[in-house]
């Protein structure tokens, strides 16, 4: 059964750097006899000078105090190259909850090796963003990262978040001032094209941005993105820069190619797991009429040898159960979402060679049934915690979406219980840096060290889920929440959490409120009542109704 692998572990580099005040010696006037003018005189250059000091030692602080900055340090240089360390201080009274340190390097120096950081590029210009471990910075707090560089030259036109890395909200001398007017002026079927107004003073070119990601570079005041998935929503938006900087963020602005030939049915947001060759599986007819439920997803597709796919590694695509099961269900109104992978098994990502390889595999199962989804649970160490197979599916995943426009592609995954753990992050990453087209990323609260209430558990694992997605792809809270998906497990799970009816109603509400895309949960065989009887195939382990958690999934 699928279950939420472990997150890896991460060190943190924060620490809280001293703050320095300003000092200053002043001499104290002696009184003389020469009067009460005297006096007076001198009592009011006293006042006068105490005043001045005070101003003068309290303004920098307070100025310094309101900015985070980026420092950069060479920690070792050797003619040919060198080791170049940014510290990141919240210098701010707010926490900080991610960073993006952006900067140039002139042509014939590049970096290698990073670390404490993900970067991506784009010719000389290098954006690094934290870690899932370092991106929270409490005020006064700082975190670091490294890199290697091989050539002599030291960074120009650095920003922290839009902002100079010195400090400060405002551009700075020089610096372009912010683009207005983006817009999109025109789609294809994988191309999203823009404009925007240009800005006065000197410009060196504009560069549009996906999240962290720059997707074009340009010296005029258009730009056309390509190679995108039929039927994608992209978020963007444009900065203008030159020798002394890059201005801050524009507004976004989204748009959708076109192609989208054959929209999702509602009906696949609530789509609880069957497994046919497992624990006692029921009839789907049977389930359907009591219940409502019309979606159901089909465990799992493995390999059935090399590059193959078959059900459970052994089963037919045709001919067998899974098929007839599937029928029976379209019979009944409802269809399908095939689950490739799992926690256990022989499975295709790591048996297919190539991400062509792969999608060739897909392909066959999507034919097989003409379906319009698939979701790939990818987990354990063979698939989920392992780089080059997590490259493999997403690659995948974008030639499906490239050969079947209009399909819904779904990830399935771990979390921890503040969100997606340093995989998981990887993952998503790697999503928006491939552009893989990925609709749907479902996380699996469950066997994740939920504790007593696993319906916070569950909110706040999805908020970090929320927050991760808005980091990769730039996009709003609104947009975060229509590519999610939430993947519980009814009853007991393996490390004796306890979802209850009443606590998965919760989850269902919180989830249809905000809109996210997907429902299911892990299995409509134990969806039948045994209170006490453990972690079984065939039921639960808690009081319910029979298909209680199958009924409540269908109001999704």
């Amino acid at each position: 059964m699928p279950r939420a692998p472990p997150c890896r572990p991460g060190e943190r580099h924060a620490l809280s750097l001293p703050r320095r005040e300003p000092g200053r010696k002043s001499s104290r006037l002696a009184p003389t006899a020469r009067g009460p003018t005297l006096r007076r005189s001198l009592i009011l250059l006293v006042l006068t000078t105490i005043s001045t000091t005070l101003l003068a030692l309290l303004a920098p602080a307070g100025a310094q105090a309101a900015s985070a900055t980026a420092t950069f340090a060479k920690s070792a240089d050797w003619g040919s190259g060198f080791e170049g360390k940014y510290t990141i201080t919240n210098g701010t009274n707010s926490t900080i909850t991610g960073w993006r340190v952006e900067f140039d390097l002139a042509s014939g120096t590049t970096i290698g090796t990073y670390w404490d950081a993900l970067l991506t590029t784009s010719g000389g210009h290098y954006t690094f963003t934290n870690r899932d471990y370092n991106g929270t910075l409490a005020p006064g707090a700082s975190a670091s990262f490294g890199f290697v560089a091989s050539g002599s030259a030291s960074p120009t036109g650095c920003t922290l978040n839009g902002a100079p890395c010195g400090g400060g909200g405002d551009p700075g001398p020089g610096v372009p001032a912010t683009p207005g007017g983006l817009r999109v002026t025109g789609t294809t079927s994988s191309s999203i094209s823009l404009a925007w107004s240009a800005v006065g003073g000197t410009v060196t070119g504009y560069r549009v941005y996906e999240g962290g990601t720059v997707r074009a570079s340009v010296t005029g005041t258009s730009a056309t993105i390509a190679g995108l998935a039929a039927c994608s929503t992209r978020t963007y938006t444009v900065r203008a820069y030159n020798s002394a900087g890059e201005s801050p963020s524009s507004a976004e602005v989204t748009g959708t190619t076109t192609g989208c030939t054959n929209p999702s049915p509602n009906g696949m947001r609530a789509a609880p797991y069957l497994y046919v060759g497992w624990g006692d599986p029921p009839s789907p007819s049977t389930v359907m009429s009591a219940t409502g439920i019309r979606w159901f997803t089909m465990a799992f597709i493995l390999s059935g040898g090399g590059c193959a796919p078959a059900w459970d590694g052994n089963r037919p695509l045709q001919g067998g159960a899974d098929a007839q099961a599937i029928s029976q269900i379209r019979a009944g109104g409802g269809d399908i979402v095939p689950s490739i992978g799992g926690w256990s098994g022989n499975k295709l990502g790591p048996n297919c060679s190539t991400p062509q390889a792969l999608a060739g595999a897909y392909q066959q199962v999507i034919d097989a049934y003409g379906l319009k989804a698939i979701d790939v649970d990818i987990e354990n160490t063979d698939e989920f915690e392992n780089e080059a197979v997590q490259d493999r599916i997403l690659g995948a995943l974008k030639i499906v979406k490239q050969n079947n426009p209009g399909i819904t592609t779904i990830l399935t995954f771990g979390t921890s219980t503040s969100g997606p753990s340093w995989w998981g992050t990887r993952l998503i990453n790697r999503a928006a840096e491939l552009q893989a087209g990925v609709d749907v990323f479902t996380i699996m609260p469950f066997n994740f060290g939920g504790g007593a209430n696993m319906y916070q558990s569950t909110v706040s694992a999805s908020e970090g889920l929320k927050n991760a997605l808005k980091a990769a792809f730039g996009w709003s809270d609104s947009t975060a929440y229509g590519h999610m998906g939430i993947s519980g497990m009814n009853g007991l799970s393996d490390q004796q959490e306890t979802t209850s009816a009443a606590a998965w109603t919760q989850i269902r509400d919180w989830a249809k409120a905000r809109g996210l895309a997907r429902l299911a949960f892990w299995s409509v065989n134990r969806d039948r009542p045994c209170p006490g009887g453990g972690v079984v195939a065939h039921c639960s382990g808690v009081a319910q109704q029979q298909w209680e958690f199958t009924r409540i999934t269908a109001g999704f």
